[in-house]
């Protein structure tokens, strides 16, 4: 399987870059974070957001559809807290495609030839990509394609178990861990 500690770094690693989980990255547990694919404490993992988000020459947020849709009480304020986020780290802000299959009738424009969040990436020169409210399953394919192709640390915030395929993965993420996320930013910026 695999002889030697694998890091998740920022590629282009290769046409098919290998599933981090296949590599023996392992999910963290409730409280800690995963960075380059090492278990770490989430608080860490926030004040290194907090540095490659700053240190990035053109950092973008991509909310997806679990931000986008208001679907739950908490959406508003994470939404709000992630807008401040992004003037805060002088981060774009690019809604992720609504990528749910349109049944039973399938415009073939839309549907054959879905968003490649690598392609997205590659034309905008994205360096730093922050993943946020995308569904667990679609977030796991679109990191191994911009790790695969492109140079783009990733980090995402995950409502669940956290992704390995990202190089910073914050897991069971709530408006309270943004904000966290957000207080550490401000800190780091007066720290400057």
């Amino acid at each position: 399987m695999y002889q030697e500690k694998y890091s998740v770094v920022a590629g282009p690693e290769g046409f098919i870059s290998p599933a981090a989980a296949m590599m023996g990255v392992e999910l963290p547990d409730r409280g800690q974070a995963l960075i380059e694919g090492e278990i770490t404490s989430q608080d860490q993992a926030l004040s290194h957001i907090a540095k490659k988000l700053l240190g990035a020459k053109n950092p973008v947020i991509f909310p997806g559809p679990l931000l986008l849709w208001n679907w739950s009480k908490t959406v508003g304020k994470k939404a709000a807290l992630i807008k401040e986020l992004a003037q805060e780290c002088n981060a774009k802000v690019i809604p992720m495609a609504d990528y749910r299959p349109k049944y039973p009738k399938i415009n073939p424009e839309v549907e054959i030839n879905p968003n490649h969040p690598n392609i997205t990436i590659w034309h905008n020169e994205i360096d730093v990509c922050i993943f946020v409210g995308v569904h667990c399953h679609y977030a796991n394919v679109a990191l191994k394609l911009i790790r695969a192709g492109t140079n783009c640390y990733t980090i995402a915030l995950c409502a669940e178990a956290g992704h390995e395929d990202a190089m910073v993965s914050l897991r069971d993420v709530d408006e309270n861990t943004i904000d966290s996320l957000l207080k550490t930013v401000k800190a780091a910026k007066t720290n400057d």
